[in-house]
């Protein structure tokens, strides 16, 4: 049995185990949230470091790109200080691949129409082989990442424009502590609305489920109704507060296991364990997940 773990910054609410049979092989996949414990989270990766196949970076990206240039997170470094022996992944891999071809996928099946629908891009920097996607459909899209991420009340209304303030910024923010950008730990459990002009302008709202989630309008008068939520990590709480407030379809880019779906550090520690351990291009990844058949997972939320 090959074993995969995910160590999260997060909330240990969210913890999971599953087991599931990938290429003819049986995996248990695991995720741990350490409630924002960075010394803890530096501990336990120490502690399966050589004992497990794959081991995922939850709760904190290790890497931001812009274009094809990546910029690490200082914070994410001292992190993994000491860990040398197990495949450590952040979910790259398949932000670049996975959920590049889901959006792509989606238009061409004709689930999600974004070349004629509005969407805002909670952070791009973040998942980028999806906001590439997403402006290769040419629709009309709102870049949420100095809002989402940084506060600011500024929103990016192109590809061109998202790329440039990102080559501008990226050297920065990645010096500053991952927790000033990202709900970590318990913070993961409030909402505070904000940013509602741009719920309400969307017709999809896209990317990680944090950011998403951190400043959702208030339940009441459904202000999502009608809309689509395109994200990774759902959980059936994460269903309920998203139907209560109207939304109609929710896509997520990874599988669903037992009401789950996992993170992409998750699930491309599975594509690594699976080969045992050797790094993977752009193109092994597509091969392997040609392979597996995934496909974005289609939940209408009217249906209860």
């Amino acid at each position: 049995m090959k074993r995969v773990v995910s160590v999260s910054l997060g909330s240990s609410r969210g913890d999971k185990t599953v087991c599931a049979r990938f290429f003819g092989e049986t995996f248990e996949i695991r995720r741990v949230g350490t409630n924002g414990d960075q010394a803890r989270y530096n501990a336990l990766l120490r502690e399966l470091d050589g004992n497990v196949d794959a081991i995922g970076l939850g709760g904190i990206d290790r890497y931001l790109w812009a274009g094809d240039r990546r910029y690490e997170f200082r914070s994410a470094r001292r992190l993994i200080a000491g860990v040398t022996r197990t495949p450590l992944v952040d979910g790259s891999g398949l932000k670049n691949t996975l959920e590049r071809d889901a959006v792509r996928r989606l238009q061409r099946e004709g689930v999600v129409d974004f070349a004629r629908s509005r969407t805002l891009m909670v952070c791009g920097v973040d998942r980028f082989g999806m906001a590439e996607a997403l402006a290769e459909q040419q629709g009309p899209l709102v870049f949420g990442d100095l809002m989402f991420s940084l506060g600011v009340p500024v929103a990016i209304r192109s590809w061109r424009a998202h790329r440039r303030i990102a080559r501008l910024l990226l050297p920065v923010v990645t010096r500053l502590p991952f927790e000033m950008l990202y709900p970590t730990g318990d913070k993961q459990d409030a909402i505070t609305p904000k940013w509602g002009t741009y719920y309400r302008w969307a017709d999809t709202v896209a990317g990680d489920k944090h950011l998403i989630r951190r400043y959702l309008p208030a339940p009441g008068g459904r202000p999502l109704a009608g809309k689509v939520v395109l994200t990774n990590t759902t959980t059936p709480p994460d269903r309920d507060e998203l139907a209560e407030r109207g939304v109609r379809l929710l896509v997520t880019t990874t599988p669903s296991f037992d009401g789950r779906s996992f993170g992409t550090n998750v699930m491309e520690g599975v594509l690594v364990a699976a080969t045992g351990g050797k790094p993977l291009t752009p193109d092994a990844y597509g091969e392997m997940l040609k392979d597996l058949g995934w496909k974005p997972n289609v939940e209408d939320l009217r249906k209860g």
